[in-house]
């Protein structure tokens, strides 16, 4: 039987919420956080080539990021890596790429998968991507993946369940909900048809296409330019008019306007690694509930705190609770762990008043 899932990668990202480590000059998707000598993109590629030929997988990135692209994954064939002039958000990566796709196969159906998940159970999400591949084969649906909240986190996003689809364990989406605040995660935990969004998303070209086309009008001129384009160019190098798109992200573009999309109860371990706060989930802490990746530290009378240093440094730390303590490279942060937008203003304030990326 003639095999057409393929899956694309979305690592043109910039990753400015696990600053310091994640920069723009290297982003934590090119980055070996955990210390397991792999980068999260190589993790990312490894794990969808064990069920997807490597032929179907494509990588989308910006242009300043192909040397580590090429540096990580050797064997990828150029033709499979797609380059990003500008970032124009992931509506942009996932349009031109599904176009690029559908020009390989017509009948293709597409895992978009993001490049900085940590992703446990090999088997389980192996089945549930092949089922949901089954779903939205030669249809007009659109998938989600979600999965069961392990508590009230404010740092995800929720898609609520509605009635059941006629196969098990898929729901049409009743409702998006972006990062809520406290008291609705606990809400969303204790109702028990909210999960979380992995932003891990399948469709089939046809149907992603002309969602784009009718839900996003900015792209009503471009979506035919970039069918047109694909015919007659080398699709790996985007058209000059991507720099007119609107920077958009496809999950409030599409996915959450589209009144065909469905939700796939997921069974296995996930984590969105956007955030120092999120890097606990599925790691081991020890008895207070510290972190260190792949750093060696002395910690006395220490709680609920995240440590990364570089391998040559170690830490010591006394009566620390509740904080993100990261070097790398000329910055060392010291921030409370939950106070990401605090965070974004230091980064900002280190930029702009010291000059430093």
């Amino acid at each position: 039987m003639e095999n057409h899932n393929y899956c694309l990668i979305l690592a043109g990202g910039i990753g400015s919420r696990l600053w310091p480590m994640s920069r723009k000059s290297r982003p934590k998707q090119f980055l070996d956080i955990f210390g397991t000598g792999r980068t999260l993109l190589q993790e990312t590629y490894e794990r969808y080539a064990q069920f997807l030929p490597a032929d179907h997988i494509f990588i989308s990135t910006h242009v300043d990021y192909l040397p580590f692209v090429y540096e990580q994954l050797p064997g990828v064939d150029d033709t499979h890596i797609l380059e990003e002039p500008l970032h124009r958000g992931t509506l942009a990566s996932a349009a031109w790429g599904t176009v690029f796709i559908k020009k390989v196969d017509s009948e293709a159906n597409i895992v978009l998968a993001p490049a900085d998940q940590l992703i446990q159970g090999t088997r389980d999400f192996q089945e549930d991507i092949l089922r949901a591949f089954d779903f939205v084969a030669h249809s007009d649906r659109l998938v989600v993946m979600g999965i069961r909240p392990l508590r009230p986190e404010t740092a995800y996003g929720y898609v609520q369940m509605g009635n059941p689809a006629s196969e098990q364990g898929i729901y049409h989406l009743k409702t998006f909900t972006e990062k809520p605040d406290q008291q609705f995660a606990e809400i969303f935990v204790n109702d028990g048809s909210f999960l979380w969004n992995t932003g891990i998303f399948l469709f089939n070209v046809d149907t992603m296409l002309r969602n784009i086309y009718e839900l996003v009008p900015e792209y009503q001129l471009e979506i035919p330019k970039m069918l047109a384009e694909a015919e007659t160019a080398d699709p790996r190098f985007l058209p000059d008019f991507f720099s007119v798109l609107p920077k958009l992200n496809i999950d409030m573009s599409v996915m959450e306007r589209s009144d065909n999309v469905f939700i796939y109860e997921s069974h296995f371990g996930w984590a969105d690694l956007g955030a120092w706060d999120t890097l606990a989930d599925g790691h081991q802490c020890d008895a207070q509930g510290n972190l260190l990746l792949a750093t060696r530290a002395l910690l006395s009378d220490c709680s609920d705190n995240i440590v990364r240093l570089p391998h040559d440094h170690v830490a010591v730390l006394h009566g620390l609770h509740g904080y993100t303590v990261v070097e790398e490279g000329d910055v060392l942060l010291v921030c409370p762990k939950r106070e990401s937008a605090v965070l974004r203003r230091l980064m900002t304030e280190t930029q702009t008043k010291l000059n430093i990326e």
